[in-house]
């Protein structure tokens, strides 16, 4: 089992996010965003093209590059980022400072256009497929899945809507990110319920 562990500061943590060797980066991200709340759209559209770019790659890449990520995709402004063109493609494969993946920058641009061609709000359909009621509090990150029957429901309303890079995976570690679920650890001093 590997269940929560005690941080530099004396508090408990998940595993990933505590421990000496664990980058300060890492327990920044799990102390002050993940697992929170997010229902804002264009903050959405940002955690669901940065899931989108780390398929594949280590999340501590992502975070890294999180600004250059901004800054390149304009504040992940989805009607700005609908109007970039063949020319703002080749920008940003040049830009060494985020990830230069064309079928990723590509999809990205791609889910701009998808964000903006829904019927309600990009929020509204994402956290639809939040689960509802209490579920226990994970023990161990054995008992953390990757994939949920509401995460592959939400994978397959987005690829309906065509957006891309949305698999099963990718949609729960969003649900993960944006607080659409609680997993962190029981005893986690980060957990936000039972």
């Amino acid at each position: 089992m590997s269940g929560p562990v005690t941080g530099a500061d004396g508090r408990l943590r998940c595993p990933w996010a505590a421990g000496p060797a664990t980058p300060a980066d890492y327990t920044d991200y799990h102390d002050e965003e993940w697992g929170r709340p997010v229902r804002d759209d264009a903050a959405l559209f940002e955690r669901l093209s940065l899931e989108a770019f780390q398929s594949g790659l280590s999340w501590l890449t992502i975070l890294r590059k999180r600004e250059a990520f901004r800054s390149a995709f304009a504040g992940f402004d989805p009607a700005v980022v609908v109007t970039f063109d063949a020319g703002d493609e080749t920008r940003l494969l040049a830009d060494a400072g985020i990830v230069r993946n064309r079928a990723k920058v590509a999809a990205t641009i791609a889910n701009a256009r998808a964000v903006l061609a829904l019927d309600r709000p990009l929020s509204d359909l994402l956290w639809s497929f939040a689960p509802t009621g209490d579920r226990p509090a994970p023990r161990g990150t054995q008992d953390v899945p990757a994939i949920t029957a509401e995460s592959s429901a939400m994978a397959k309303a987005l690829r309906a809507q065509d957006f891309r890079f949305v698999g099963p995976t990718t949609a729960y570690a969003l649900m993960q990110a944006t607080g659409m679920v609680d997993d962190h650890l029981a005893g986690c001093a980060f957990r936000r319920r039972g």
